[in-house]
């Protein structure tokens, strides 16, 4: 009996999940996504990211916060492709978020990243993958580690790619790599000038600006220009500046043309595709500013060689610089007179400029409000005058003096420097100097001379001994206060500067007033420690210490302890005895002061009457304040000084009413007057002296008559011949301590002294032969002993015309007066030391 029985089918296995369609519109739903192990959901994860990414950098950031960035960075690396493609197309547009930047930074990214450019790879990869590059670019590290990593080379392979996306993702990444060096040369070994030429032909300008962006920074490498022109480089280039419709990038091409051209088979290369002419062109051509502004820059590019500016100006390229001195635009100003100094360097163009009336444009804009415009003007103007004194007068007839005088004020280093180095230019001629020295070039180079900036230093103390170079320089010099800062740069660490200065203390020492203010601010010490330094010394220090000597032979002769026959003594002149090595000589106002002591007393010397004095000091105030106005003032009876009134009326009752205030004070109060300048006893026995030696010594014919003679008169005015073994009888001593307190002074006139030995003797010797035209020198040994030595002719000349030998005597003035003792025999050397 058996029972057919249905069979039943089987349920559905109990581990498979029914398909369950997701829709969330929370974005934390969809992070969470990212860590699924299938497949279809990261896709979706992904690309739903990706589209919320892509509406605005808040989003970016909100993803970032929910944790997206680090599970897709591990997606990138994923094995499915539709994975990889949307994790990239996720992370590509999150990368533009400079916090989503640094945590990539931090994940170590850059390798995957890097990993997924190789050919085989999706282009939708590629394009995002370069974006993040892009990105992550921007930073300094990113750039190493991109490099380190070897992206440069895929990079610079995609930039042939067939997707304008990928191309310029890729430029744009190279773009920011080439930033540092070893990049750029990276960008010439591996072979990427030709692909980046190609992207100039590219239909998108992005790629192109980013390409030519990249070009300029390259091609600022020698090897590179060199590889530009053997791919042809300037073809391409002419050919994209030939295209009127890139004209919004001209800028940039101009930009890389002006690097190439710094080569001189460049110039030659282009000069003979006629590039140099279509360079022209852009100058001329009324355009963009910043198009001729560019191309400006390529000629003053250009002009740095002798043979580049031989053939601009071949090209007449003045007359085209001229023209645009008049164009609107601080950086084309700026721009051509950079070109205009650059060209001033070829002879022939400096006096083309002159002819075109370029002095005068270029002179204009010194008033100009941009900085970088009256910097570049006073460079133009220091290149164009610069051992060309046509050029410098030219800029005296455009009023181009009183302009850079004013510009010494200016707040820009550069600008200041050059307009110094265009005065110095001017002041070699006296009519140019007169006027820049009216306009207070000296007070205005006040604030140069204590610069931070060690070229404006230079150039402002050349520009100081350009106009210190005569009296009238000086004088203003002294009253704007500017030997103070003069002296304090010869403490500079600076070699430049230091020699500066050296050379202008020399110049100013010329005169006698302005070096011993100079001595008196420590110029001398100074001077003698430089000297003293193996380092530190130089010729203009040297020359500055003997000019200051020279101009205080006082101070010589007490430094030195010789004066020679070229050296010759004047009023004024004084004897304060030898100084010790880091002794300040003390002036004779300043030793006037001192009380009386027993020290060895200084011996001066004035044969100028107190009348002349007044007369002579009177014209000098005149001279260092040509422009200051005086007062005449009256003492009244009482004492009291009063200025004279110009209305009558007026002045005669303020007389009434300073006679009233002066009966209402007590009668011994005096109202203070102006305290006389010191001034050196007129010494009427050595003009006596002076007189005399005139009458008897220049009537004689020879040389050794008026040596010999005029020993005898100084040691008849001495005290007569001492005998060597009775020189201890000989009371000079006594007689100075007389004439000392006779005259309550230290300072004795050389005239008074009628008891003199050795150095007393030989001074009044030297001080007189000085004053009657008697070569001779004087020298100062040990123990007091001093000396004169004259020149002897000797013989007869042994041809016509020669002059005959001469040999150095010294002048006996103490115990054979007028005896004449050749030089180092024993006599002479006795005379010396006994």
């Amino acid at each position: 009996m058996g029972k057919k029985v249905k069979k039943e089918s089987e349920p559905p296995s109990k581990d498979v999940f029914d398909p369950l369609p997701i829709e969330s519109k929370k974005a934390a739903t969809v992070v969470l996504m990212l860590n699924s192990p299938e497949e279809e959901v990261l896709v979706k994860a992904c690309e739903a990211i990706h589209k919320f990414a892509e509406k605005g950098d808040e989003n970016r950031s909100s993803l970032l916060g929910l944790g997206a960035v680090e599970p897709l960075s591990h997606l990138i690396s994923h094995e499915d492709k539709l994975v990889r493609r949307n994790a990239f197309m996720a992370l590509g547009v999150m990368a533009a978020n400079s916090d989503v930047k640094r945590l990539l930074k931090k994940l170590d990214a850059i390798p995957s990243i890097i990993g997924k450019l190789s050919p085989e790879e999706d282009v939708v990869v590629h394009e995002f993958a370069t974006l993040c590059l892009a990105s992550l670019s921007v930073d300094f590290s990113c750039k190493v580690q991109i490099s380190d990593q070897e992206g440069l080379e895929p990079l610079i392979q995609l930039l042939s790619s067939p997707d304008p996306d990928v191309k310029k993702n890729s430029v744009e990444t190279i773009c920011n790599l080439v930033q540092d060096l070893p990049s750029r040369v990276a960008v010439r070994e591996l072979n990427g000038v030709p692909p980046l030429l190609e992207l100039l032909r590219s239909e998108f300008p992005v790629i192109q600006q980013l390409s030519l962006r990249t070009l300029v920074i390259i091609t600022m490498d020698t090897d590179t220009r060199a590889t530009f022109r053997e791919e042809q480089g300037f073809d391409r280039l002419l050919e994209f500046l030939c295209n009127k419709e890139f004209s919004d990038l001209h800028v940039e091409a101009l930009q890389v043309l002006s690097n190439c051209l710094e080569d001189r088979d460049s110039l030659q290369l282009i000069h003979e595709t006629g590039g140099l002419q279509r360079l022209l062109q852009f100058i001329t051509t009324p355009t963009l500013l910043d198009i001729q502004t560019n191309a400006v820059k390529a000629i003053y590019r250009v002009a740095q060689s002798s043979e580049n500016r031989k053939l601009l100006h071949e090209q007449d390229i003045e007359r085209s610089l001229v023209e645009l001195l008049s164009l609107e635009g601080d950086s084309v100003r700026t721009a051509t007179c950079q070109a205009v100094a650059a060209m001033s360097l070829h002879l022939a163009s400096k006096d083309a400029f002159r002819d075109l009336d370029g002095i005068r444009a270029v002179v204009q804009l010194l008033g100009s409000e941009g900085g970088e415009v009256r910097e570049a003007a006073a460079q133009a103007l220091s290149s164009l005058t610069n051992s060309n004194q046509l050029n410098a007068y030219a800029v005296y007839e455009a009023e181009g003096d009183e302009g850079l005088v004013q510009q010494l004020h200016d707040v820009i280093p550069g600008a200041v420097a050059h307009a110094a180095a265009v005065l110095t230019n001017m002041a070699e001629q006296e009519v140019l100097r007169c006027s820049i020295l009216s306009h207070g070039a000296m007070a205005a180079l006040l604030e140069p001379l204590q610069s931070a900036d060690t070229h404006t230093l230079v150039r402002a103390t050349q520009a100081l001994a350009a106009l210190a170079c005569d009296a009238e320089g000086r004088a203003d010099l002294r009253n704007a206060g500017g030997l103070v800062p003069l002296v304090q740069l010869l403490r500079s660490n600076h070699k430049e500067v230091r020699r500066s200065a050296c050379w202008a203390i020399s110049v100013c020492a010329n005169d006698e007033p302005t070096a011993v203010e100079m001595c008196k601010l420590g110029a001398l010490d100074l001077l003698q420690e430089i000297n003293s330094s193996a380092n530190r010394r130089n010729k203009f220090s040297e020359i500055a210490l003997q000019k200051l000597l020279d101009s205080n032979l006082s101070l010589k002769y007490s430094l030195t302890n010789t004066l020679a026959s070229t050296d010759i003594t004047m009023d004024g002149f004084y004897d304060p005895g030898q100084a010790r090595s880091g002794q300040r000589v003390l002036t004779l106002e300043d030793l006037s002061k001192q009380p009386v002591n027993q020290r060895r007393p200084v011996i001066a010397i004035n044969a100028k009457p107190l009348d002349t004095v007044s007369v002579d000091q009177s014209e000098e105030r005149q001279q260092d304040s040509p422009t200051e106005t005086r007062t005449t003032s009256v003492i009244s009876s009482k004492g009291t000084t009063r200025t004279p009134s110009k209305g009558k009326s007026k002045g005669r009752k303020e007389d009434e009413k300073l006679r009233d205030e002066d009966e209402s004070k007590p009668q011994h109060e005096v109202a203070t007057v102006t305290e006389k300048p010191w001034m050196l006893p007129y010494d009427a026995a050595f003009h006596t002296l002076v007189t005399e030696a005139t009458k008897t010594i220049l009537p004689l014919h020879a040389e050794s008559e008026q040596y010999s003679a005029l020993a005898r008169l100084v040691s008849e005015v001495m005290g007569g011949a001492v005998e060597v073994d009775r020189q201890h009888d000989f009371l000079w001593e006594l007689h100075l301590s007389e004439l000392r307190y006779e005259l309550q002074s230290n300072i004795i006139p050389i005239g008074k002294i009628r008891k003199g030995t050795y150095y007393h003797r030989a001074l009044l010797y030297k001080v007189l032969a000085d004053r009657i035209g008697v070569s001779c020198s004087l020298v100062r040994g040990e123990y007091n002993r001093v000396w004169n030595e004259v020149l002897l002719s000797v013989g007869t000349p042994h041809y016509p015309g020669c002059q005959p030998q001469s040999r150095a005597h010294l002048v006996d003035l103490i115990h054979q007066p007028g005896r004449l003792l050749r030089a180092n025999t024993p006599q002479a050397i006795q005379y010396q030391t006994i």
